[in-house]
């Protein structure tokens, strides 16, 4: 009789928001929260796929919206959380904590599910394909510039910056694939994510996926977000944070004149003195011998193509100076959309108001989407980061639709004035620790 009658399932256990935001990672225990239910990642954080970190920049809060926005295989990635399922939040608890604003996650939800109704998340595999080509043939045209033209200095300059271009548009490319936003599966995006980062930009995919990712996560959130992480040791970034430094006297650098040594740490240090290093540092120390060799086939061939024609020292100093040219593109770019924002500590804000205050556009033209690669739109992007660039014009108006009725600055400006803030920005934010730092 007894085999005969019906085991009950136990019963599940329910969680206040206290008790799981208790459990944010400082005791080493982490919990967060997706779609009410409640997972343990404190071990599974170290197998993530993602990384450790992205993941738990999340703990001990609610996950749901960065889950939807990273995943593009959402039901897979379901099926190996089910073994992290401890619970689900306690029926009387609201479905995400009193500091992010309720009818504005709805209303985001509503927009993404029409966003994916029209489309806008499905690539033009001939857009991408395109720009790869484009890419190629301006890589071809660098070496023919020497093969016809010889070694003198101005064939050599252009060489430089053909391969520039080269290094610049193969990065934006990179950041498509490795946001998994042109291929229906993962196994796609990863792989032509190792040839064009590994073999045509000598630079490891796990790298730039430990980095990049908790960007997005915690954009412009100080200790999150690896982007700002030149916070304290070289500038003093965002007015919060400048003023919290000049309170506490501390002083890494003369940050009143942080805006006139931006223009010699910054946009032409950045990849040859300090990326350039540290991605081989990366790669042998955590033991990434797939990147390694993906990123040895770059300098073979470099080597292999110019070596005939600049022996070994003309091919170091024409790398060094492309990385140098490369270098000012890409921080200028980068930079444009997020210094002059608001940077603070991780306030636990919903997802489009993180995004919203860390994040501005610079206006759409045939060269500012070319030249930015589409992160000219970065409002869009960081709220829909898997979405193919080519749609971002796309849900423009229906982003700037929702900032308007909830009230959300939603900036757009010209390419320099974009760069000019940047500036300005870095000697406000250097003006404020000074008057903290004596006044305070």
């Amino acid at each position: 009789m007894d085999s005969e009658t019906p085991t009950q399932a136990p019963a599940p256990r329910y969680f206040t928001w206290d008790e799981v935001a208790q459990r944010s990672g400082r005791e080493k225990e982490r919990w967060l929260v997706i779609d009410r239910k409640v997972y343990n990642i404190s071990e599974f954080s170290r197998r993530h796929p993602g990384g450790s970190r992205v993941i738990s920049h999340y703990a001990g809060q609610d996950a749901t919206d960065p889950f939807v926005a990273f995943h593009i295989d959402k039901g897979l990635v379901r099926k190996y959380m089910n073994s992290l399922l401890i619970g689900e939040l306690s029926p009387e608890q609201p479905s995400f904590e009193p500091t992010k604003n309720k009818e504005l996650i709805d209303e985001f939800r509503e927009l993404r599910s029409t966003v994916e109704r029209m489309g806008l998340m499905k690539a033009n595999h001939v857009f991408f394909l395109l720009n790869l080509l484009h890419i190629l043939l301006l890589d071809v045209a660098a070496w023919l510039t020497l093969w016809v033209f010889g070694t003198s200095l101005v064939p050599f300059l252009l060489c430089a910056v053909l391969l520039s271009t080269v290094q610049a548009q193969a990065g934006w490319l990179q950041h498509d694939f490795g946001h998994l936003s042109v291929f229906s599966t993962s196994t796609w995006n990863h792989l032509l994510h190792h040839f064009v980062i590994g073999h045509l930009k000598g630079a490891p995919a796990s790298w730039w996926n430990h980095m990049h990712f908790q960007h997005h996560a915690k954009p412009n959130c100080f200790g999150k977000d690896p982007d700002i992480n030149m916070h304290p040791f070289f500038f003093a970034l965002g007015k919060i944070l400048s003023v919290e430094l000049g309170k506490q006297k501390r002083k890494y650098m003369p940050y009143n004149h942080q805006h006139k040594y931006f223009f010699l740490i910054g946009p032409p240090a950045l990849l040859p003195l300090y990326f350039q290093w540290y991605i081989f540092y990366f790669v042998i120390q955590r033991k990434k011998w797939v990147d390694l060799a993906w990123m040895i086939t770059f300098y073979a061939r470099l080597f292999l193509t110019y070596g005939p024609f600049l022996g070994l020292k003309g091919v170091l100093g024409l790398f060094f100076v492309v990385r140098f040219l490369e270098s000012h593109w890409f921080v200028w770019v980068t930079q444009m959309n997020h210094i002059p924002m608001h940077i603070d500590h991780d306030r636990n804000m919903d997802w489009v108001s993180i995004q919203l205050r860390a994040t501005c556009n610079v206006h759409k033209s045939a060269f500012n989407d070319w030249f930015s690669g589409h992160l000219n739109f970065q409002i869009e992007h960081h709220l829909f980061p898997t979405m193919p660039r080519h749609n971002y014009h796309k849900v423009a108006p229906l982003v700037q639709s929702l900032c308007a009725k909830h009230g959300i600055e939603y900036q757009s400006k010209p390419l320099l004035s974009a760069f000019a803030d940047i500036v300005y920005s870095l000697k406000e934010s250097g003006q404020l620790w000074l008057d903290a730092y004596l006044h305070q």
